[in-house]
């Protein structure tokens, strides 16, 4: 698991990321230009056809300083379908059932309606439940090792993206961490614990009826 005071996502080109950790006395193996990470990335992602995890989030400042954590449930069936269920410090639920992206608040009573397009599915959870060729296609990909992990981080193409840079961070063929950064220098980081690979799911979990009484507000895209 990273130390998430002090560990951040990958810098963007590969002379800046030498000269950093140099400065600071790491190593890392030679970073893989955009093609040839694009490929590696491929290969990981391509055989992953469901996973379920649980999750600690954690969203820190520029300096590191935490401002915000939250733990919870994930299950992910590809291609498009998403169930992450937040169960603490609050409540709330994300269903995505490849056509519509239901934002669920207990304790507001209302939900938030999206259908699913290119902005949606750019948001870093529903970007493990698309394609990988469009995932290749729409991020610059660059890939190092750093320990025993093998971390691929992705920059967009479009400015139409809600983060700078998301790195992935794999243990062999497991997914174990995603890494944001927004434009202001704030950080998320999710890590993944009790994972389990191309399990069964069943797929009702990625229904989600609307509870009687609940607000409704749908997002014209």
């Amino acid at each position: 698991m990273r130390d998430t005071q002090t560990k951040r996502p990958s810098s963007i080109g590969a002379p800046q990321l030498a000269f950093a950790a140099s400065a600071l006395g790491l190593t890392f193996g030679a970073p893989a230009w955009a093609e040839d990470a694009a490929e590696r990335l491929t290969e990981r992602l391509d055989p992953l056809e469901r996973y379920q995890a649980s999750f600690e989030q954690q969203i820190l400042d520029g300096s590191g300083e935490r401002l915000q954590s939250a733990r919870g449930e994930m299950w992910l069936s590809r291609p498009g379908m998403l169930r992450w269920e937040v169960e603490a410090p609050y409540s709330q639920t994300v269903v995505s059932d490849g056509e519509d992206v239901y934002m669920y608040d207990p304790d507001l009573e209302q939900v938030t309606v999206q259908e699913m397009d290119d902005r949606v599915t750019h948001t870093p959870a529903l970007l493990l439940s698309g394609s990988s060729n469009d995932l290749t296609e729409s991020y610059e990909v660059f890939y190092e090792q750093d320990g025993g992990e093998d971390v691929f981080t992705l920059v967009p193409i479009s400015a139409d993206t809600l983060f700078e840079e998301l790195s992935m961070v794999f243990e062999g063929e497991t997914l174990t961490e995603l890494w944001m950064m927004d434009s202001t220098g704030q950080r998320t980081a999710i890590t993944f614990s009790n994972i389990t690979l191309n399990g069964e799911i069943a797929s009702d979990m990625f229904d989600f009826e609307i509870p009687e009484g609940t607000d409704v507000i749908r997002e014209e895209l």
